[in-house]
């Protein structure tokens, strides 16, 4: 498992009674979350608007001829995965990490059926307190939908550089930074505020 290259300072003020969060980006074979497999993991810790901890890993294929959708969009190949852990490691440590904390990705909807669906494989149980999503967030700040909400342009309109789009460290590190931005806007100041909020 590999830990990713320390995280830019850039963030916004939190107020400190606000719960730590998770943020989760994965990287997948394709849309389908019956047929395509997770293939990347990373998770950036925040407290108080800050990074403090990130980790990500690799999944290794459960067969070796198996697809691996996309190579030009998330630049993983077959010959990177072979060496890595075996999703059950994988979804084990990603249980340690996110237990009593909020998780957070850019679009739950689709990240977190792939992480039900591997955690049952694997017969891990993955259960952060509560759900929160940066798409949604970022939507409601915007009800007339004149702007665009995906990450690259959240990010834009935050002065946040990601370097690498689709590689899921650099997708959940960015989206970590985008997070205090997020919750300023909507004037999130304490745990109850963030209630209606949360994915169902």
């Amino acid at each position: 498992m590999a830990i990713a290259e320390p995280a830019p300072s850039t963030s916004a003020p939190l107020a400190s009674g606000l719960p730590v969060f998770s943020v989760l980006d994965i990287e997948t074979s394709g849309l389908s979350t019956r047929r395509h497999r997770i293939l990347q993991v990373a998770v950036a810790r925040v407290e108080a608007g800050t990074i403090v901890d990130e980790w990500s890993s690799l999944v290794r294929l459960r067969w070796p001829w198996q697809r691996v959708g996309p190579r030009r969009v998330h630049g993983i190949t077959r010959s990177r995965l072979r060496g890595a852990p075996a999703n059950d490691a994988v979804l084990a440590e990603l249980a340690v990490r996110t237990a009593g904390t909020i998780l957070v990705a850019h679009n739950m909807r689709f990240d977190w059926p792939f992480v039900e669906r591997a955690a049952r494989r694997s017969r891990v149980v993955v259960a952060p307190d509560r759900r929160l999503c940066t798409l949604t967030l970022s939507r409601r700040l915007d009800p007339d939908r004149e702007l665009s909400h995906r990450l690259g342009d959240v990010c834009a309109r935050y002065g946040i550089v990601n370097e690498r789009p689709h590689d899921a460290v650099y997708d959940a590190r960015v989206t970590a930074l985008v997070l205090p931005h997020l919750l300023v806007a909507h004037g999130i100041e304490h745990p109850d505020d963030l209630d209606p909020f949360y994915e169902r």
